[in-house]
C-alpha cells in the first residue's frame, strides 16, 4: 500500500468514526465524573466557559437533529486536526529541509 493511499484511507476511516460511529458512544459519565459524584465533590462542577459556543457540547449549534449535530462536529474535529497537524508538518519539513540545505 502506497502513503497516498494509506493517508486516504485513514482519513476515510477517521471520518466515518467521528461522523457516524461516535452517535453510539456511551453517555454514560466516564470514570473521572463517576468518583466526583461518588466522592461527592461533584457540587463544585461549573458550566465550561465555552459550552455555548459554535461546536460546544459535542455538537454543531443550530442543527437540530442530535444525531447530524454530533456528526458533524466530529467531521469539523477530524479537519481541524487534520489542518493543525499538517500544519505543523509542513512547518517541521520545510525548517528541517532548510537546515539540510544549510549543512
Amino acid at each position: 500500500m502506497t502513503t497516498k493511499r494509506f493517508f486516504i484511507v485513514a482519513l476515510l476511516v477517521s471520518l466515518v468514526l467521528a461522523g457516524g460511529v461516535s452517535h453510539y458512544a456511551s453517555s454514560r459519565p466516564d470514570g473521572l465524573e463517576k468518583v466526583a459524584a461518588d466522592k461527592g465533590f461533584d457540587a463544585k462542577e461549573k458550566e465550561h466557559a465555552l459550552k455555548d459556543s459554535p461546536l460546544g457540547d459535542y455538537g454543531v449549534k443550530g442543527v437540530d437533529n442530535a444525531r447530524l449535530s454530533g456528526g458533524l462536529a466530529g467531521v469539523i474535529g477530524v479537519g481541524a486536526v487534520l489542518l493543525v497537524s499538517g500544519g505543523l508538518f509542513w512547518a517541521v519539513r520545510r525548517r528541517g529541509a532548510r537546515a539540510g540545505a544549510d549543512a
